[in-house]
């Protein structure tokens, strides 16, 4: 909106011209999520007390976990608040593909916030169904992934695997039920490592960080060429998006890291991880993904791997509990010290992936 407003202004005041600038926009629009995260944090989190909106723990996880029972949740909202604002403030508004990432966010997150809701009104960890919350998580999943389709083209299907510089193959219009799966998948796997404080918000950055790269190089024809990766023009204003997403989860940080003052609920971590599936397929990066949330991918494993063995061995556990940082947890390791260690799998899973980058 704000390059709206000042870029016809030039001619009168030409510093006007920066707004131009991509990086200028991004890291403006990380400082002003942030900014809204830190300064309406407090006031949020003492309105969640005052109507007793308070995380309900599973009484069968780590008994260390029952200390947290009434501390505030569904503070996921003030990660959608001030990446909405953010956003709008600073993005090129004609840009279909900041559009698709935000009403993904806002879809998910929306989700969330019922499942949030349902179980503060029950007092229990339990809200929506897993089956009316999955018809939901595809319903959002399809109309962004038939936006993306629409908006992208033929391309779209296309398969791109790190070390080729072409596509592998062409999913034709198998690539639309299989992208659902996926953004689908992704944000339960958010929603799943979402579980000690700071924990999946902190991989979320780093995440963001890796993604912030490859918007930025993709939407750039030189810098792609170079690197043999596709060259999506559209991509680059996602870089903003993404510094705006960046700016909040660090904002939230601030609040979330252990001892957590509020939890962001279903509302923050289904709509995280929705929205990286989807940038996901916005930059054709879909396998990439999988090595930049390395950690996301161990903990929604660990869940399907206990599950399995569970049933294969009737009644037999594979893990001590899922997912993984419980297992963790209850061989006596620090909360604190599972955090940090995981955050450091995920910065070493990100690295990796821009690694490839070169390697093409």
């Amino acid at each position: 909106m704000l390059r709206e407003i000042f870029l016809p202004l030039i001619k009168y005041f030409t510093p006007f011209n920066i707004f131009r600038y991509l990086t200028f926009r991004s890291a403006y629009a990380a400082i002003t999520a942030l900014l809204i995260c830190y300064l309406l944090g407090p006031w949020l989190i003492r309105r969640l007390r005052m109507l007793k909106f308070g995380q309900s723990i599973r009484t069968d996880g780590p008994e260390t976990h029952l200390a947290k029972t009434g501390t505030p949740t569904m503070g996921g909202v003030l990660i959608i608040l001030s990446v909405l604002v953010s956003v709008l403030l600073w993005i090129d508004i004609k840009s279909d593909y900041c559009w698709i990432a935000l009403f993904s966010l806002l879809g998910f997150g929306l989700i969330g916030a019922v499942d949030d809701l349902r179980k503060i009104r029950k007092h229990s960890s339990d809200g929506l169904s897993p089956v009316q919350k999955l018809v939901l998580q595809f319903l959002v999943s399809a109309a962004a992934v038939y936006a993306i389709y629409r908006t992208t083209g033929p391309t779209a299907t296309k398969l791109y695997v790190p070390f080729f510089k072409v596509h592998v193959i062409d999913l034709g219009t198998f690539w639309l039920p299989i992208a659902m799966i996926y953004v689908t998948a992704w944000s339960n796997a958010v929603n799943i490592t979402d579980g000690l404080d700071g924990l999946a918000v902190g991989l979320v950055i780093f995440a963001i960080l890796a993604f912030s790269v490859l918007t930025y190089v993709t939407g750039r024809a030189d810098w792609s060429q170079y690197l043999g990766v596709p060259y999506i023009k559209q991509a680059s204003e996602l870089t903003v998006f993404n510094f705006a997403l960046l700016g909040a989860c660090v904002g939230f940080l601030w609040f979330n890291a252990h001892p957590a003052e509020v939890f962001m609920g279903d509302a923050g971590s289904l709509s995280l991880g929705g929205v990286l599936g989807v940038l996901s397929l916005m930059v054709k990066k879909e396998i990439l993904l999988l090595v930049i949330g390395g950690v996301f991918v161990m903990e929604l494993g660990s869940v399907m791997l206990q599950v399995l063995y569970f049933k294969c061995t009737k009644g037999k556990r594979l893990f001590r509990m899922a997912p993984l940082h419980h297992h963790f947890e209850l061989k006596g390791i620090q909360e604190t010290k599972v955090v940090v260690r995981f955050w450091i799998l995920g910065g070493i899973f990100a690295l990796i992936a821009l690694s490839t980058l070169k390697i093409q």
